[in-house]
């Protein structure tokens, strides 16, 4: 599981949490819709944007990005998120104003902003947000705010907050569905925040049992199913073996072998 997934599934459950987050409190920003949006000329996709309904033309768009760990092989993530930004802006020419937000789950990760983007060091365009250096209140004002709390703090904080937000979630939100979705997403980030425990283990630091039949347990397990797929079919391939004997020997189905599948 991705961290940065984490972050967009708490804003598409709850909206009004990034909102929140940035002090953002009029009321018309619940007409906001949230997902992600393809650049047309490079197909790249902006994974997290906050979109105005049309009528609001002086509400801004929001761009988000979320980042849970360093930057890899030296590449510095602003100039990839700023450079998306203006394409899409060249792409759509929207009318609307936009604006930035950066959230880290640590102040550590922040690596920046490069000398080519200065002008957006005080430039209320852009607003970074640091999880970790949150006030301990924050959290306490919706439960939303309490999951991004969350994936901010350290190993030793987490399990009694986590806890605390099982039981605040059964406490307030009187419909199943919705109460499931947000308990599953405190299972999520803790199988992200103690990748060495087993789903046992991290079911019985939340006091919920085996976590064995929840969705956090199978996204887990259809990640490493996919990973392994990705190393074998094309070394079978390779070696003579037909889709269909593949699929047969490894007990999955002709489509899913399918997908795996090198492109000529």
């Amino acid at each position: 599981m991705k961290t940065d997934s984490i972050f967009y599934r708490i804003f598409q459950t709850t909206p009004n949490t990034f909102f929140e987050l940035i002090g953002e409190s009029d009321p018309r920003i619940s007409t906001y819709a949230f997902g992600s949006q393809e650049i047309k000329e490079t197909s790249f996709r902006l994974d997290g944007i906050f979109l105005p309904p049309l009528r609001l033309t002086g509400f801004p768009i929001y761009f988000v990005e979320a980042q849970a760990y360093p930057d890899r092989k030296g590449e510095n993530f602003y100039a990839r998120f700023f450079g998306e930004i203006h394409l899409y802006l060249k792409d759509y020419q929207p009318v609307n104003p936009w604006k930035a937000v950066v959230i880290f789950t640590e102040k550590r990760f922040d690596p920046g902003i490069p000398h080519h983007y200065s002008e957006y060091e005080n430039n209320p365009r852009l607003q970074r947000i640091y999880l970790n250096k949150l006030p301990p209140e924050v959290g306490d004002r919706s439960l939303g705010l309490g999951m991004l709390q969350l994936l901010g703090m350290s190993q030793n904080q987490a399990p009694a907050k986590g806890r605390s937000l099982i039981a605040r979630t059964r406490q307030e939100l009187t419909d199943v569905t919705n109460q499931r979705n947000f308990i599953e997403l405190i299972e999520t980030i803790f199988v992200y925040k103690f990748p060495k425990l087993n789903f046992q283990e991290v079911g019985e630091m939340l006091g919920l049992g085996d976590l064995k039949q929840t969705r956090a347990y199978q996204e887990a397990e259809q990640a490493g199913e996919e990973k392994t797929l990705t190393k074998m079919v094309p070394k079978l391939l390779k070696r003579g073996l037909t889709v269909e004997q593949i699929a047969e020997d490894l007990e999955v189905s002709v489509e899913t072998i399918q997908r795996f599948v090198p492109q000529k």
